[in-house]
């Protein structure tokens, strides 16, 4: 018994090994293992950086006491005095040295999305995933200049730009394709999410599909789930395993509850329009003039002023917000506090990215998310008790539904948030809640270089002939008119002849009865024209192939499966699909490798124009434009 357990153990692990090998998974394991240990250590840099910045400028210098998630109190400082005014200062000087850096070194990418994650997704799509070395370094060291002071920005748009620079640039190293160099780019961003974030799953999940609004990134799936898991290993060896967020195990039981979640959503969504407008508003109408009259590195002083200035005032508009998100899980921040946060927070991001200061959108959007669920759960709680009994877990539901709604993400969050609360006891209200968020948020996002599908992305641009094939009709590529019929009883002898005086490669066959029986192909009887004895003894009827036809209704893709399953040279085109119906005219194999040889060239015009970086539209290509 033992023996066969052990054989049927080798013949799995055998089974494993093929698939692995014939998927060239093993070549893939080695590449994410590699890019999660270099992105797994620059994570942990990175975090000590923004950590004793942030302490030393924040806790020691102004004297904010800004409380820390238990998974991120690092170093230990005499509170000092309070001076509220050092924080605009401290912003205001990091947006002067951050506009200075920028403008002179990497002035392209004040425009190039809205943060960290949104230029990797357009690195990706548009720059065949080619990110230059120096627009990570600059913009990472930006961002922590800018947590650290004040600004109100995330780590995790930052650190996914980081790795997936890292990715990025071994796949230039060692002269990888542009797919390689793609796959490896999410790989990247996957590890930094992953690490930083200390949510492995959701982390990589995250990576793959934020890249779009309606699809995800399959082929990176492997890569970006061990890239993933290594830099998180890299990164707990130095900080151990305990989460960010102090977060209970939240049960959900009640299934009157779902009512509350969602209306939860429905307040998710209002506060994501909201977060999302004024984003636009200050970037567009306030900033964007700004930038025209005084340059990069004034504008984002300006910037870091007005979000310093409001962190002054309101202290919990500061920084990333962690520390107030599980406050309000634990139940420790009143429901009128709640709501400030949601509205000082959304200001001071804008302020913060909206002038074009480093930093990431997902830790503000995860506050006002997780603020404004948490609204929901204290006045669900106040009003009925016995159903909503723990309002904590309204805050972690906001804060997946939240992220979800804006980023159309809906796979991801989620998965961070059954993490973050150690299992999935929240799975129902969270695919309800996001579910909801993503359908009411559809006119609205958070990053300007998602596209929609893998059709609109230069990415996968090659994949479009096929659509480009349906979208084409045997109308447009036939030649119409009466080909050269022959009857089922013509001899090879007339069939001969008509071979030598006709350009056509394949005839139809008519039958007694006057209808379309067959198809005779020339190379079918190639070998027979030349010998004269068989003149009058062989038929049409018995070297013609079976009748496959095609309509002027049809697109070409399917007249090429046809033309791959009967191996003619030309196809009858009949009128319609009766086979009474009257023939019109033939289509030629030769017309659909045609077409086929446009798109490709289209395609891979479109290719080189959006990987040298010509103009092209945010949204990517359209499938009307192919």
């Amino acid at each position: 018994m033992f023996m066969n357990a052990v054989k049927r153990l080798a013949l799995g692990l055998t089974e494993v090994l093929t698939a692995l090998r014939h998927a060239h998974s093993w070549r893939w394991l080695t590449y994410g293992i590699a890019v999660g240990m270099a992105t797994g250590l620059a994570a942990a840099a990175y975090f000590v950086s923004v950590e004793y910045l942030q302490t030393l400028l924040l806790h020691r210098f102004a004297g904010f006491s800004i409380p820390n998630p238990a998974g991120e109190h690092l170093f230990d400082m005499e509170l000092g005095e309070y001076r509220p005014w050092l924080a605009p200062v401290f912003t205001s000087l990091a947006g002067l040295i951050t506009g200075y850096f920028i403008q002179r070194y990497v002035p392209e990418t004040v425009t190039a999305g809205t943060d960290g994650t949104d230029a990797t997704t357009r690195a990706f799509h548009r720059l065949g995933g080619r990110v230059p070395p120096r627009v990570p370094i600059i913009r990472g060291l930006a961002s922590i200049l800018t947590i650290a002071s004040g600004g109100s920005a995330g780590r995790e748009g930052p650190i996914a730009q980081i790795g997936g620079g890292i990715g990025s640039w071994l796949a230039q190293r060692f002269h990888f394709s542009a797919r390689e160099r793609r796959l490896l780019l999410l790989a990247g961003a996957a590890g930094g999410m992953g690490a930083i974030f200390r949510a492995p799953l959701g982390g990589a999940l995250t990576a793959v599909e934020v890249i779009y609004r309606e699809d995800f990134e399959a082929e990176a799936i492997l890569p970006a789930v061990m890239s993933s898991v290594t830099a998180y290993s890299v990164f707990t060896f130095f900080f151990g395993t305990e989460h960010i967020l102090a977060a209970p195990a939240f049960q959900f039981r009640d299934p009157r509850e779902l009512i509350f979640y969602a209306i939860l959503a429905v307040v998710c969504s209002g506060a994501g329009w909201l977060f999302i407008g004024t984003f636009r508003v200050c970037k567009s109408r306030l900033f964007t003039p700004i930038r025209e009259r005084l340059g990069i590195m004034w504008t984002l002083a300006v910037g870091g002023l007005l979000a310093g200035s409001i962190g002054a005032v309101f202290p919990p508009a500061l920084s990333g917000g962690y520390g107030w998100l599980e406050m309000a899980i634990l139940g420790q921040v009143p429901t009128m506090m709640l709501l400030a946060i949601v509205l000082g927070k959304t200001l001071a991001t804008s302020m913060t990215i909206g002038s074009g200061m480093s930093g990431g959108m997902f830790a503000p959007a995860l506050l006002v998310g997780g603020m404004s669920g948490g609204v929901v759960g204290r006045l669900a709680h106040d009003l009925w008790p016995n159903i909503a009994v723990e309002p904590g877990s309204y805050v972690l539901v906001g804060m997946a539904a939240f992220f979800s709604g804006i980023a159309k993400a809906p796979i991801g969050p989620l998965v961070m948030v059954c993490e973050l609360s150690r299992g999935y006891g929240l799975l129902a209200p969270l695919m309800l809640a996001s579910a909801l968020c993503i359908a009411l948020c559809r006119k609205v996002s958070l990053y300007d270089n998602q596209v929609e599908t893998k059709f609109d992305s230069l990415a996968h641009a090659a994949d479009a002939t096929v659509n480009v094939l349906e979208e084409l009709s045997v109308r447009e590529r036939y030649t119409p008119g009466t080909p050269g019929v022959l009857e089922a009883g013509s001899t090879l002898k007339v069939i001969a002849d008509l071979i030598r005086h006709s350009e056509g490669r394949s005839f139809p066959v008519r039958g007694p009865d006057g209808r379309i029986r067959g198809v005779l192909d020339i190379h079918r009887v190639r070998s027979l024209v030349f010998e004269e004895t068989l003149f009058d003894l062989v038929l049409a009827h018995d070297v013609m192939g079976p009748l496959v036809f095609v309509t002027p209704e049809e697109d070409l893709y399917s007249a090429l499966l046809k033309f791959a399953e009967s191996d003619y040279a030309q196809l009858p085109v009949f009128a319609s699909e009766d086979q009474d119906a009257e023939l019109v005219g033939m289509l030629d194999r030769s017309s659909v490798f045609t077409a086929y040889a446009s798109g490709i060239q289209k395609v891979r015009a479109m290719q080189e124009h959006g990987e040298t970086g010509l103009p092209a539209t945010a949204e990517g290509p359209r499938r009307d434009s192919i």
